[in-house]
Order: C-alpha cells, then structure tokens, then sequence
C-alpha cells in the first residue's frame, strides 16, 4: 500500500528542491543563501547542485512545475516572495497534480494500478484559502513599496502625515482584511522609508478610504495616500483618471461613499484641506503595483 503522499515526498520534492536550487543559483544567489531560502542544508543543495539527488523527469519536465519554479526563483531572489508563500504555492500545486487523471495521480495509479477503478480525486486543499490570498497581497504590497523606494524624487510627494500603501483581500469588510505598513511611509532626510514589513490591520485611513470606495461600487483593492498639489491632480487628470473632491470629515467613509456613488470610476479623490487638516491626494488602483506605478509616473 503506497499513498501519494509517498510519493509527494520520495519524488516530487527532491525534483522542486533540485530544480528550484538551481535556477536560484542561476540568479546569483550563493549556497548559503540558497540553503537559507529553501530551509535546507548547504551538504544538501550541494547534492542538488551536484545531480546527486534522484529526480523525476516526467515531474520536473511538466510545463506548470517549469513555470511555478521559475516564478518562485524570480521572487525568492528578489525578496518579493517570502518563503511562506513559496511554500504555499508549491502546496496548490501539489494538490492539482494529485486530482483524479492528472500527473502525481497518474504516478499513484502506476504504484496502485488498483487506484485505476475507482476514478478518485485527491485534491483536498483549496486553492483560494485565506491564507494564500493573504500573502498574494503581501507579495503585491512588496513590489509596489519597491518601486516607491526605488523611485528618486518619490519624498517630494510624502506628506507631512506620512503616505501608507495599502491593499486589500477580495471580500474586505474591515481594516484587519487591509494590509499597509505599520507607522506609514516617511522621507527622513531626503530617503524614502518604509519602517517596517506590510501588515494587515494597521492602516487605519488609507485602508478606510478604499473600503469606502469598494462598498459603494469601485473594484480598487489599493491605494496610497500623497500631498495635494494642483499640478499632480492636473497631471492625474491627464493621465486619464477620473478625479473627484470629497469633504474630510469624522466620518470619512461616508464622505468618500458619497462621491464614489455619485461615478464608481473615480480612481483619485482629493481633498483641500482646512483648519489643521493637511490637504490630501489618494491613488486607488487595481493592485499594489499599478497604483505605485501610477505615483512613479508622477515624478
């Protein structure tokens, strides 16, 4: 009696782990950094690196193997992937390969040709758990703090409150299905400065702000908030988004409702401040990336 499990782990892993080392180590990483990533020894990856690990051709030859390791091995070296959401992605996958008539399954019925009768599917994780949308935004929300800290000139649009990226999972309700960066985005002394790793529940206004928007009809799952100015709303404007002026108040999901209600295409709102409120420009945008995007092409 064999489970497929077995086979997971006798066949599948060492070929991931072998594949996925190797294009690491195309992309400059070193064999500790390697070892590190991958949670495994240096003797290990060595072994890998070596060709002394056995591997399963039919598993590191399948196209979506081929495709998951590479997009693995792009993120793992540039930081964007955290080792969490490797590992999940490499779950998924494993449980689409194990579903009746696909490639693990097909391994399970030649060590169980008996398995052959009963047509069985072994897919027993769901693909769209909350856990894996979490650290998809959290990937999202990475790249875009990236780019905005890669960006020169980004500061001059930093308000004195600070500005916070922002994200959200698809079904958001509140601010703890929001992510941001804890204590918001500050230029200290002429740097951009994202103090700590995104987080979910610790924006509070920005995160306000797009949920408002998402319950009165905008599919936006980000946004940031920079200073007003009337040449970057120009600018905006002529980029082609479609602007709107809301009232800052108390109560701010309200005042961003109303607006939104009034036209659901509105991708910046702004509002011009007043007695000890700091005027504001908010970018709402499809994910993390484009809304940053959107801020580089400010500059």
């Amino acid at each position: 009696m064999q489970f497929v499990e077995e086979i997971v782990v006798d066949e599948f892993l060492p070929t991931v782990r072998s594949l996925l080392a190797g294009e690491l180590r195309e992309r400059g990483l070193t064999q500790s950094d390697v070892a590190d990533v991958l949670g495994i020894s240096q003797s290990a990856v060595s072994k890998y690196a070596h060709g002394d690990v056995a591997t399963n051709d039919r598993i590191a030859n399948d196209e979506r193997v081929e495709m998951l390791v590479g997009e693995l091995a792009d993120g793992l070296a540039a930081g964007d992937t955290t080792r969490v959401q490797a590992l999940i992605e490499i779950e998924v996958l494993i449980r689409e390969l194990e579903a009746g008539g696909d490639l693990l399954a097909q391994l399970h019925e030649e060590a169980v040709p008996d398995l052959a009768d009963h047509g069985s599917s072994f897919r027993i994780h769901d693909p769209e758990s909350e856990l894996r949308t979490g650290e998809r935004v959290l990937s999202s929300l990475r790249r875009g703090l990236r780019i905005l800290e890669n960006s020169s000139g980004f500061t001059s649009l930093i308000p004195a409150v600070g500005s916070n990226l922002v994200a959200c999972v698809p079904d958001a309700t509140d601010i703890d299905d929001v992510a941001g960066v804890p204590g918001r985005i500050f230029d200290v002394k002429g740097r951009t400065t994202v103090p700590a790793e995104p987080e979910f529940g610790v924006s509070e206004h920005v995160a306000n702000v797009v949920l408002a928007a998402r319950a009165h009809g905008s599919e936006a799952t980000a946004a940031i908030n920079i200073a007003y100015d009337s040449d970057t709303l120009a600018d905006l404007t002529e980029e082609g988004h479609a602007t709107a002026e809301f009232d800052e108040t108390d109560d701010i999901a309200s005042s961003v409702g109303a607006v939104i209600e009034d036209d659901d295409d509105v991708t910046v709102l702004y509002q011009t401040g007043g007695m000890g409120i700091e005027p504001l420009i908010y970018i709402l945008g499809s994910d993390a990336e484009s809304v940053a995007d959107t801020v580089r092409s400010l500059i």
